[in-house]
């Protein structure tokens, strides 16, 4: 992966999986990507699935998809363009399901209070770190294995890869 810049969209603390795909739409919504992208955080903000751009990032504080192993709360955001998640801490089983998916999941606690939604950030994966504003904040090197999931598209994408 390469050094690439991104939009941020910025949220808080313990937003959990019903905020992020609302459980209402769990068995109306047809499994369409579209589908799904159109009420990604619609309950938190009403504006994201009509505004975000392909590439953009959520920056996000602690315990990011807490609540239910909803896998809607991962795949919308994917289906929406969602480039990666960079929050303080995750719930483990969220953290799971977005790299099962596909989905870039970045703990960097120390950016989260350095941007606001619309600033732009550089993200760095060969350096394990994000600059913005002329700072740089490393966060931990994930390992060899879970890039290569996220960068095939997900863990049965990357398992086809290797048979």
């Amino acid at each position: 992966m390469a050094r690439t810049r991104h939009r941020v969209w910025k949220y808080g603390d313990s937003v959990n999986t019903d905020v992020i795909f609302p459980g209402k739409y769990t068995y109306t919504v047809d499994h369409d990507p579209a589908a799904l992208a159109r009420h990604a955080l619609e309950d938190l903000d009403p504006g994201f699935a009509g505004s975000v751009e392909i590439g953009d990032v959520i920056v996000a504080g602690r315990n990011w998809g807490n609540g239910s192993s909803r896998e809607q709360a991962v795949t919308c955001l994917l289906a929406a363009g969602v480039h990666a998640v960079i929050a303080k801490s995750f719930a483990r089983i969220y953290y799971r399901n977005a790299i099962n998916s596909g989905l870039l999941v970045i703990e960097c606690p120390e950016i989260v209070d350095q941007v606001d939604s619309g600033d732009m950030i550089e993200l760095d994966m060969e350096a394990a770190e994000i600059r913005c504003g002329g700072r740089r904040y490393p966060f931990p090197q994930l390992p060899e294995q879970v890039r290569e999931i996220v960068e095939a598209g997900g863990i049965i994408a990357y398992v086809k890869k290797r048979s």
